[in-house]
């Protein structure tokens, strides 16, 4: 009888046990990261430097993952359209941003309606690298230095231009920064893009421009610019006589261009993790590294935490910026 009694109850309780195992974990696990190709998102038009440093952090994210990561431009007003395109995405992993200061730093204070949120919106991933941007100027300018430069501005306030990318544009605040800095009068000349604003300033139209180094080194190199300082806080191995603007009389002085990684919010920790530890190896391998010091760029590693920081400290600078030149979001 004691048999019977324990054999009913072992099948009393049969039911629960396999309701148990039916609702267990392991029988609705997500299949392991990735389980599908990853969309690193560009916001901005193909073949430019944020294109190209996206497609070799594909390659070789692709390669350490053992998957495929497919580079995705979505150009469109300064780079928001594609960062509002990710912020809507799911924070499952399989979407990532391309960022810079533009998109990140600079926008708040451009745009009156902003369509996502710079930091509530995101989760940073990685820092890529940084770029200084360099002063340079038309060969007709009787300057050399610093000091020259400087110099001739103030004898003849409001004679001399800079060319920019277009109103609010990164190297537009960087030169507006400078102009507080140093105390002097340049008349500002806004371009659509970088391309006809180097143009006009081989052609004398305009005196000077900030640029990032990779895109004015070649004019340098071949004596058709001439370099006044580079922006950032140590010299630019592409440019390593070119002293920083720091260096020339103005200390603490920085106006760098940054590249980062972004997931959508809300990514969930053990996937933004790992996002974050497989950008980190593949932003400090040897081939990375070599490729990004070739463009002028300055890897930077930082952790997720610190970049966010980073971040939020650049937006408070550029917004001082743009509040000190009068520029008014639109």
């Amino acid at each position: 009888m004691p048999r019977l009694k324990h054999l009913l109850h072992l099948l009393r309780s049969l039911p629960l046990c396999c309701s148990l195992l039916l609702a267990s974990p392991a029988s609705h696990a997500e299949p392991a990261w990735p389980a599908k190709p990853v969309r690193l998102v560009v916001p901005f038009a193909a073949g430019g430097s944020t294109d190209l440093i996206a497609r070799k952090i594909a390659e070789e994210l692709g390669e350490r993952i053992k998957g495929t990561v497919i580079v995705e431009n979505r150009p469109g007003a300064g780079g928001t359209v594609g960062s509002e395109y990710v912020a809507r995405q799911a924070g499952d992993g399989y979407t990532i941003l391309m960022g810079s200061v533009s998109t990140h730093a600079v926008a708040p204070s451009l745009f009156a309606r902003l369509p996502y949120d710079p930091v509530k919106d995101f989760t940073p991933l990685a820092l890529v690298a940084t770029i200084p941007n360099v002063l340079v100027v038309n060969n007709t300018m009787p300057v050399s230095n610093m000091k020259d430069f400087v110099g001739l501005i103030k004898r003849e306030p409001g004679k001399f231009a800079f060319a920019s990318n277009g109103n609010g544009t990164s190297n537009h605040l960087a030169m507006e920064l400078f102009k507080a800095t140093a105390g002097v009068s340049l008349t500002h000349v806004p371009y659509k893009g970088s391309g006809p604003a180097m143009a006009d300033l081989l052609g004398g139209h305009v005196n000077s421009m900030m640029d990032v180094v990779m895109t004015s080194y070649s004019y340098v190199r071949n004596g058709k610019l001439k370099p006044i300082a580079v922006t950032s806080l140590t010299r630019s191995p592409l440019l390593p006589n070119v002293p920083t603007v720091a260096e020339s009389g103005y200390p603490g002085f920085e106006a760098i261009v940054w590249f980062g990684l972004f997931g959508p919010a809300n990514m969930p920790a053990d996937i933004a993790g790992r996002l974050s530890r497989e950008l980190a190896a593949v932003l400090q391998g040897k081939k990375m590294t070599a490729y990004l010091t070739e463009q002028g760029a300055q890897p930077s590693p930082m952790s997720a935490a610190e970049f966010s920081q980073f971040i939020r400290k650049d937006m408070a600078k550029w917004h001082t910026v743009a509040v000190a030149a009068g520029i008014k979001p639109e």
